[in-house]
């Protein structure tokens, strides 16, 4: 029981408090890849920048370019092709607003001018608040790809772990595969693989000689519910890939587990194994595949 309270102690100890690397930040293929198809449509919406009636001129420009209302979800910055507006708060009555109409009737047409209006963007237009709506909708776009920094937190981990995977059989001379699933499985490598539902993905699976090794990551910043509810997951999960004869190695980091290390000392009492990325630097993972 010492030897195990010294190495959860060393896991425990060694937690990186960051894994941040220059990709993190903003996906920048992403931005422009969302900026690229509306580019033509915010150049003609660039007419209005200085029009002191912009509703009448907006009116005029969706009549004759139409797809121009392609680009009004990202002037708001939201991702929905339709919005419902309540236009009376007493008796709960919604407006729509689509923004992926072919053709459009003089209603509709005046009904969108009427949606710049509202929306605020005709103020910024009329005051000339922006030079260039593709340089606006750009910066748009960043604020709106930066709420994907937490899930680009777990792709991080993803990446890190990969290096290591990688490495590690190549130099065993042994295949893995990232994003595994069972029907993938059973295509490449011809094993059977029982999985508790079908969309069951693991992050990488490893064939060693017909002996597969399973392995999920994760990296957890900050506490919270979810990582108790992962590691109980994870006791269930280590039981059953090991009825059917697969190893199970979970690599979990991150200074969110040091106020919450009793359900990792579940799973570390309960699990064979249990890694961190210093582990994975001080070679363990070649340890155990090898």
């Amino acid at each position: 029981m010492k030897n195990e309270d010294l190495l959860f102690d060393k896991i425990m100890q060694s937690f990186k408090e960051k894994i941040t690397k220059w990709d993190y930040f903003i996906n920048w293929t992403k931005v422009f890849g969302n900026i690229d198809p509306i580019e033509k449509e915010l150049n003609l919406l660039n007419f209005l920048i200085g029009k002191e009636d912009v509703e009448t001129e907006a009116y005029n420009l969706i009549k004759q370019y139409p797809q121009v209302i392609k680009a009004f979800p990202t002037l708001i910055a939201v991702r929905e092709k339709s919005i419902d507006i309540l236009i009376d708060t007493k008796n709960f009555i919604y407006k729509n607003y689509s923004f992926n109409k072919g053709k459009l009737t003089d209603n509709e047409c005046k009904e969108l001018a009427n949606f710049v209006v509202n929306s605020g963007i005709g103020a910024i237009l009329k005051d000339k608040k922006v030079k260039s709506l593709v340089d606006y909708a750009t910066g748009v776009e960043v604020g709106l790809d930066s709420n994907g920094r937490k899930n680009r937190g777990g792709s991080l981990m993803e990446s890190l772990v990969e290096e290591f995977v990688s490495d590690t059989c190549q130099n065993l001379g042994i295949q893995y595969m990232p994003q595994a699933t069972s029907k993938k499985i059973k295509e490449q490598w011809n094993i059977e693989v029982v999985v508790d539902k079908s969309s069951r993905q693991i992050d990488f699976a490893i064939n060693k000689n017909g002996k597969l090794f399973f392995i999920e990551c994760n990296f957890y910043g900050g506490g919270g519910s979810k990582l108790k509810s992962t590691a109980t997951e994870y006791i269930e999960m280590n039981r059953y890939w090991n009825k059917q004869g697969i190893e199970f190695i979970w690599i979990t980091d991150g200074a969110g587990w040091k106020s919450t290390l009793k359900p990792l000392r579940e799973y570390f009492d309960k699990a064979d194994y249990l890694l961190n990325l210093e582990m994975l630097k001080e070679g363990l993972l070649y340890t155990i595949l090898g």
